[in-house]
C-alpha cells in the first residue's frame, strides 16, 4: 500500500541511480530557479508602490534590480565552485567565518524556506483570485493549505517527480510573461525616450525639493523594499550535490539561466509598470493590472489575461515547491554538524528527506494560518532573512579571497565581486531592517533568534552525549592484540546470541554484559548491523563506500575480539535508507539461520528522561523491540545509562 501511494523503494547502491536522480541544468533551473523567477510577481510591485507619487523613478530601480541580480549570481558562482558538495550559505559561513556565523546563516535559511513556501503559495493564490469575484475569496486560504499538502505528497514521492509535475506551469509562465513584456515594451518603444527624459526630470525635481542625498536615499529605500526579487538565487549553491556531474559546470549553467531569466522578467515587469502608469486596484495585483492594459478588453484579451494569471499563479506554486526541494538540504547539513536533531539527516525509501519535507510543510501551514495569507506582511519577513544569508555568504567569500591573496587578475576580479556583493546585500538588509522593523521585521528576527537558540540547545546536548560516549570508549573498548586468531566455526544449531550493533561503545557494553551474566551459555555470537544511507552518505559513490567500510570495520572488530577470546563469531550486514525495515528483515534472516537464538541490543538512557531527549535520538532499539515482539521473537534491551 505504501509503495503504491509514494512509489517503489529506490536502491541507493544501484549503479545508475545517481544519473537518474541528479538534475541537469534545465531541470535544476525549473526546480531550483522557480523561487527566484516567481519573486518577480511581488518584488517589483513592492518597489513601485514605495515610490508613491514619483513613479518615473522606477527606471533607476529597474536598472539597479538588473545589476543586483547579476552581482549576487556571480558571487554565488564562487560558492558553487568552492563548495561543490552543496550547503551554500550555511557551509560558507560555517567554514569561512566560524560556527556562530554558520548557525545564524543556517537558521535564517530555515526560516526563509518556510516563508518561501508560505509567501509563494499565498501570492500564487492572489494571482489566480485576481479574476475571481469577491464573494469567492473566502475559499482562498483553504485552497492555499490544500496546495501545500499536495506538494508534501509529491515531494515524498521524489524530487524529479515533483519537478516533472510543475514543469508545464514553469515553462508556461516564462513563455507568456516574456511575450507580454516584449510586446508591451515594443508597442511603447516610441515613448521610451520620453520616459527616460521624464525619469531624469523627476529625479532632478525631487532632489531640488529634498536634496540629492535624500533623493538617493528615497530611491534606495524603494529598491530595497523590492529585495524579495533576489530571493531564491541561493538555492543552486545549497543543492549542488543534487546536480549531474560535473556539478560545478552544471551549477554555473543553472545560475546563468536563473540570472538571465530573472533579470528579463523582473526588469521588464518593472519597466511596464512605469510605461503604463499602473496603480493599485482592489483585489488585483499590479501584474494583473498591467497585463490587462496590454491585452485590452476584447474577448481574446480577457482569455489571454486569464491564461497569463493562471500561469503566474502556477509559477508561484512551483516556487513553493522549491522550498521543499532546497530547504531539507539545509536541515540535513546542520544536523550533520549537530545543530539540529539527527533525524533530519535520514532519507526515506524514496531517497528523499521525508522528515525535512514534513517539517517545512507543517511550518508553512502554520505561518499561512497565522498571517491569513497576507502577502505584504510575508514579504517583509521573507526579504530580511534571505539577505542575512546573502550578506554572510558574500562576506565569507571576501574573507576567503583575502586569506588566499595572489594579486593576480583573477584574484582581483573574484575579490572585487565578493566585496561588491557584500556591499549590495548588506545595504539592502540594513534598509529593510530599519524601514520595516515595526511593520513585521521584528517578528522574523525573533523567530530566527528562537531557531538559533534551539540549535545551541541541541548542539550542547549532542556534545554532552559525545563526551560521555568518549569516556565509555576509554573504559570499555580494549585495543585488539596481535594474538593469533582461532577461527572457531559457528554451529547453527547451538545457542546463539544475536547482537545488534549501533556503535562500538554500545555494542561492547552489550557483549560484556552477556559474557558476565550468561557465562558459557551461548556458543555462537552473531553481530548484525545496518548501514543507513543518509544525506551525507548519499552525496556520491565515494561517500557510500566510506559508510559501508565503516560499518564493516565495526563488525570486524567484534568478530575479531570474540575469536581472540576463543568464541565462535560471525557477522551480517545490510545497507539502505529504511533502517527499521531492513533491520527487521536482517533479524528475521539471521533468526532463521540460527533457530536457537536470542536478540540483544543496547540503548542509551538518561537519568532525567524527557520527550526532548527522546526526540533528539531515534530510539531504534525500542522500535525493533516492538516489531520483533509482534513477530513472536525475543529481544533483550540493555540500558546504558548516561549521567
Amino acid at each position: 500500500m505504501k509503495s503504491k501511494f509514494f512509489g517503489n523503494p529506490l536502491d541507493p547502491f544501484k549503479s545508475d541511480l545517481f544519473k537518474k536522480t541528479a538534475l541537469i541544468s534545465f531541470f535544476a533551473w525549473i526546480g531550483l530557479g522557480a523561487d527566484a523567477l516567481s519573486s518577480s510577481c511581488y518584488g517589483p510591485q513592492e518597489s513601485y508602490v514605495a515610490l508613491g507619487h514619483y513613479p518615473d523613478l522606477t527606471l533607476f530601480v529597474a536598472l539597479g534590480t538588473i545589476l543586483s541580480i547579476f552581482v549576487i549570481a556571480l558571487s554565488y558562482n564562487q560558492v558553487v565552485e568552492l563548495f561543490p558538495s552543496g550547503g551554500g550559505g550555511y557551509k560558507v559561513a560555517s567554514q569561512l567565518l566560524g560556527p556562530m556565523a554558520g548557525v545564524v546563516s543556517g537558521s535564517a535559511l530555515i526560516v526563509d524556506y518556510v516563508l518561501t513556501i508560505a509567501i509563494s503559495t499565498a501570492s500564487g493564490a492572489d494571482a489566480i483570485y485576481s479574476f475571481f469575484p469577491q464573494n469567492l475569496h473566502f475559499t482562498e486560504l483553504p485552497m492555499e493549505c490544500g496546495i501545500i499538502l499536495l506538494f508534501i505528497f509529491l515531494n515524498l514521492r521524489g524530487m524529479k517527480e515533483s519537478i516533472k509535475v510543475v514543469m508545464p506551469l514553469f515553462l508556461g509562465f516564462v513563455i507568456t510573461t516574456v511575450a507580454l513584456i516584449v510586446y508591451g515594451i515594443a508597442t511603447h518603444a516610441q515613448s521610451m525616450t520620453e520616459v527616460t527624459r521624464q525619469s531624469f526630470h523627476q529625479a532632478h525635481e525631487l532632489s531640488g525639493h529634498i536634496g540629492t542625498l535624500l533623493m538617493f536615499a528615497f530611491i534606495l529605500h524603494a529598491y530595497s523594499l523590492g529585495s524579495g526579487t533576489y530571493t531564491g538565487i541561493e538555492a543552486v549553491s545549497n543543492n549542488v550535490n543534487k546536480l549531474v556531474e560535473p556539478r560545478v559546470k552544471t551549477g554555473k549553467m543553472t545560475m546563468l539561466y536563473m540570472a538571465i531569466s530573472l533579470a528579463v522578467v523582473a526588469g521588464g515587469i518593472t519597466l511596464l509598470y512605469m510605461m503604463y502608469h499602473v496603480s493599485l486596484q482592489n483585489g488585483q495585483t499590479l501584474n494583473a493590472v498591467v497585463f490587462r492594459d496590454i491585452l485590452g478588453n476584447s474577448m481574446a484579451g480577457k482569455i489571454g489575461l486569464i491564461i497569463t494569471l493562471l500561469f503566474e499563479g502556477g509559477i508561484l506554486f512551483v516556487a513553493a515547491n522549491t522550498g521543499f526541494l532546497a530547504g531539507p538540504t539545509v536541515l540535513a547539513n546542520m544536523a550533520a554538524d549537530n545543530w539540529l536533531p539527527k533525524r533530519f539527516q535520514l532519507l526515506s525509501s524514496r531517497l528523499v528527506n521525508s522528515q525535512g519535507i514534513i517539517f517545512y510543510g507543517v511550518a508553512a501551514l502554520i505561518i499561512l494560518l497565522l498571517s491569513g495569507g497576507d502577502v505584504g506582511w510575508l514579504v517583509v519577513l521573507y526579504s530580511i532573512n534571505v539577505f542575512i544569508t546573502f550578506s554572510l555568504t558574500t562576506l565569507g567569500m571576501f574573507s576567503y579571497w583575502l586569506s588566499e591573496r595572489t594579486y593576480t587578475r583573477e584574484w582581483w576580479g573574484k575579490c572585487a565581486m565578493s566585496l561588491l556583493g557584500f556591499i549590495v546585500t548588506s545595504s539592502i538588509l540594513c534598509v529593510v531592517l530599519i524601514s520595516k522593523f515595526f511593520a513585521g521585521g521584528y517578528v522574523t528576527l525573533m523567530v530566527t533568534c528562537l531557531v538559533i537558540l534551539f540549535c545551541y540547545v541541541v548542539r550542547n546536548h549532542y556534545r554532552w552525549v559525545g563526551r560521555e560516549i568518549r569516556q565509555r570508549n576509554r573504559e570499555l573498548l580494549p585495543p585488539l592484540n596481535n594474538a593469533p586468531i582461532i577461527d572457531i566455526p559457528v554451529q547453527a544449531e547451538k545457542k546463539t546470541a544475536i547482537i545488534y550493533i549501533t556503535g562500538k561503545v554500545l555494542g561492547m557494553h552489550c557483549l560484556l554484559w552477556i559474557l558476565k551474566h550468561f557465562p558459557n551459555y551461548f556458543t555462537n555470537f552473531v553481530f548484525i548491523s545496518v548501514g543507513q544511507v543518509d544525506i551525507k552518505s548519499f552525496s556520491g559513490k565515494r561517500s557510500l563506500k566510506r559508510m559501508t567500510k565503516e560499518v564493516d570495520e565495526n563488525l570486524h572488530y567484534f568478530v575479531t575480539y570474540c575469536q581472540q577470546k576463543n568464541l565462535a563469531a560471525t557477522s551480517y550486514t545490510d545497507f539502505g535508507s529504511d533502517l527499521i525495515e531492513q533491520l527487521v528483515s536482517l533479524c528475521q534472516t539471521t533468526g532463521q539461520k540460527y533457530p536457537d537464538h536470542m536478540f540483544f541490543a543496547s540503548q542509551m538512557t538518561f537519568q532525567k528522561d524527557t520527550w526532548f531527549k527522546r526526540f533528539l535520538h531515534n530510539g531504534v532499539s525500542y522500535i525493533l523491540q516492538r516489531r520483533l515482539h509482534a513477530l513472536g521473537d525475543e529481544i533483550l534491551l540493555l540500558p546504558m545509562p548516561l549521567i
